[in-house]
């Protein structure tokens, strides 16, 4: 699987597991129609429909694609880490039970480890 090559912010944030600062990142306040994908290999990850704006100064999205992301427990031992299902690399947090959409589901997600595939 051909990886994008990561400039070394992206990789700080994708291979080392650290976080983008709030309020910062180019998608928070992104509103186009399509699919925000991993940014490392570029696999679609979640619908631009499942973007919401929770105010935590991240990307939020209440539903991934079937099978793009995957749920590891976080070094912390109290957090739920996202993953990109295909080459592993971190996306963020999952959090549940916050009540801000119907589907309960907050993928909280760095703008640096996201791409974007404009609609049509």
């Amino acid at each position: 699987m051909p990886l994008n090559l990561l400039k070394p912010e992206e990789a700080r944030v994708i291979l080392h597991k650290a976080t983008e600062a709030p309020f910062t990142g180019a998608y928070l306040d992104h509103h186009e129609s399509g699919s925000y994908t991993c940014r490392q290999c570029g696999t679609e990850l979640f619908p631009s429909e499942a973007k919401f704006d929770s105010g935590s100064g991240w990307p939020s999205f209440d539903a991934a694609l079937p099978g793009a992301v995957r749920e590891v427990p976080d070094a912390d031992g109290r957090r739920t880490e996202i993953v990109c299902a295909r080459c592993g690399g971190h996306l963020g947090h999952v959090f549940r039970g916050e009540g801000m959409t119907e589907k309960n589901t907050r993928h909280c997600v760095n703008s640096i480890s996201l791409g974007f595939i404009p609609k049509g």
